[in-house]
């Protein structure tokens, strides 16, 4: 049965995905540039962690 919910839930995702494609594109690709922007931004601070890390944690 979950598995039934989780296809159908993936299905809605992405028939919702594709809609707002079709009648927004340049609002879906403003909310693809966000959600890389966001990537990067998470990525960077991981990085900047693990060089604080590396040095021994002194600020």
């Amino acid at each position: 049965m979950a598995v039934n919910i989780k296809k159908i839930a993936v299905y809605v995702i992405v028939v919702f995905v594709f809609y707002v494609i079709i009648t927004d594109p340049k609002g879906a690709a403003g909310y693809v540039q966000i959600g890389f922007e966001g990537i990067s931004d998470a990525a960077k601070a991981i990085g900047d962690f693990m060089a604080w890390a590396a040095k021994g944690g002194n600020s």
